[in-house]
């Protein structure tokens, strides 16, 4: 990767690498920006922080209608998926009937 790849990118591996070649021609007031850093900028000075963020919270409710799905919009399977199906019947009775037995239920096998 060029030099100028990757200087317009922050990383903790990376950043003294960049700061070193930065000092190289400016010696001033540097801040290497990452995700959340705020800047504040007035006539007297510039300053760097950290915002303060939740990034646990719920998302607010919706301001639109929930609409059912249209069934007549549904897209199935492809033919391919549908020819590559097999069905175990045995291997799955065989497994209901143990739990149906186990658990005192009579619960059908899927077809």
């Amino acid at each position: 990767m060029s030099r100028q790849g990757w200087l317009g990118f922050n990383d903790f591996d990376i950043a003294p690498e960049v700061e070193r070649l930065v000092r190289l021609t400016y010696d001033g007031p540097l801040s290497l920006a990452v995700d959340y850093m705020v800047f504040n900028v007035d006539k007297n000075e510039i300053r760097t922080r950290m915002a303060v963020v939740n990034e646990d919270v719920f998302p607010l409710p919706s301001v639109t209608e929930k609409l059912p799905a249209d069934p007549s919009q549904r897209i199935g399977f492809t033919e391919f998926i549908r020819n590559g199906r097999e069905v175990f019947g045995d291997i799955i009775q065989k497994a209901y009937d143990e739990t149906n037995e186990e658990f005192g239920t009579n619960i059908p096998a899927p077809d």
